[in-house]
């Protein structure tokens, strides 16, 4: 299977979505925009998956001249158009509502840490995540979640935010948390991003540096593991 990965910031890496791909034999093509790379023309993937970074769905080219979120989110149209795999992570899940029509919003709280996820009743029934238990920890790093088509579901919520995990059809979710994060991963947030564990300290949902490094992401990394085998076992 061929991959196509969307990276906005080195730091915002795949990490276990990464491993899971190799670890598959999948093959994997990388548009990292902070290197100045372009859309690929020929879109010859067949699961895309958009990452996420410290940008919105409103971050214009002047605030940040290697983001146009116009261009990706017409590069997303095109994926879906094609009938392809779509998975969005964070700035990812946001970019795939605005493609579908749906705007994101603001998270009614911020979060970074490790915090439990709880499905819906939507989310127990959904093909994928009905395996999984009704509650279950995931990590997070945001402060805005995706918009909400009139056919998409809500699969899972947290404490801090209503909408966790979205799927807007068989083919695209949308997850607002972090399932990929890894020790390494997790490092390179709190290097590139420690002004806003500082900035947001008092907040409820957010964990110190010392807290995010000693989180087990093992668990949650395996539950992605098996998201991904199950939305791929078709392929």
């Amino acid at each position: 299977m061929n991959i196509h990965i969307i990276m906005h910031e080195s730091f915002e890496a795949p990490a276990a979505i990464a491993q899971w791909a190799e670890n598959r034999g999948h093959r994997v093509g990388y548009t990292r925009l902070y290197e100045g790379n372009s859309f690929p023309e020929d879109t010859d993937f067949d699961f895309l998956v958009i990452m996420g970074g410290p940008q919105s769905p409103a971050t214009t080219p002047q605030e940040c001249p290697h983001f146009n979120a116009q261009k990706e989110v017409q590069f997303i149209k095109c994926a879906i158009d094609q009938d392809k795999m779509v998975l969005g992570v964070c700035l990812g899940a946001q970019l795939i509502g605005e493609a579908l029509g749906a705007k994101f919003d603001h998270s009614p709280n911020r979060e970074i840490g490790v915090f439990d996820l709880v499905l819906t009743g939507a989310g127990k029934k959904d093909p994928i995540f009905s395996q999984f238990p009704a509650t279950f920890p995931c990590g997070h790093w945001h402060g805005d979640m995706p918009g909400l088509t009139p056919t998409a579901a809500v699969l899972a919520t947290s404490v801090g935010c209503p909408r966790q995990i979205v799927r807007y059809s068989p083919k695209i979710y949308g997850f607002q948390c972090h399932f990929e994060f890894t020790p390494d991963a997790i490092g390179g947030m709190i290097q590139n991003c420690a002004h806003e564990l500082k900035e947001y300290r008092e907040l409820p949902y957010v964990q110190t540096a010392d807290q995010l490094r000693k989180n087990d992401y093992a668990p949650i990394n395996q539950k992605l593991f098996t998201f991904l085998d199950k939305l791929t076992e078709s392929v």
